[in-house]
């Protein structure tokens, strides 16, 4: 992956959409010294670029009926790239699975799981995680309580 240049007013405009991502152009330019338009291009150039990767909503889980966080560190029986590639497949059609990451350590990927409560989460641990092909164990954590997050990214602000 190749990193991309970026100047300080790139950068002073991913800090603000990091702030606010529905912020205009207009917006922007009034705590940016650029003009809307040169903003605009440069945040189209930063998307072309993969640096912005998209815009989303974020929602209050509990307020839509999704009271329960639960990290599962999953550990599979086979390691072969086609067993891999089953396994990632597998985690994509499961929408309380919000992330996945492959982990290096005790166990094989780590899982952030959102589901409506506690019965919810055995039901999905025991008939849809542990029914995968190829997983070995899981080993689940109910988050009681969220101290902390954020999707910001800690840029250096510039200058």
């Amino acid at each position: 992956m190749r990193k991309i240049d970026l100047d300080r007013f790139d950068m002073q405009i991913l800090l603000q959409l990091q702030l606010d991502a529905r912020a205009t152009h207009q917006k922007l330019a009034q705590a940016i010294p650029l003009s809307a338009s040169q903003i605009g291009r440069r945040i189209q150039r930063m998307e072309q670029d993969g640096v912005i990767q998209g815009y989303q909503v974020a929602l209050n889980p509990e307020h839509v009926g999704l009271s329960v966080m639960a990290f599962a560190n999953v550990s599979l029986e086979r390691h072969n790239e086609a067993a891999l590639q089953d396994f990632a497949q597998s985690i994509h059609n499961l929408p309380e699975v919000l992330e996945c990451y492959a982990a290096a350590g005790e166990a094989d990927y780590l899982l952030r799981i959102v589901v409506p409560d506690l019965p919810s989460l055995s039901a999905f641990v025991m008939n849809k995680l542990m029914q995968l092909s190829l997983v070995r164990s899981v080993k689940s954590t109910i988050v009681l309580n969220a101290i902390k997050q954020t999707t910001k990214l800690p840029l250096q602000p510039p200058g």
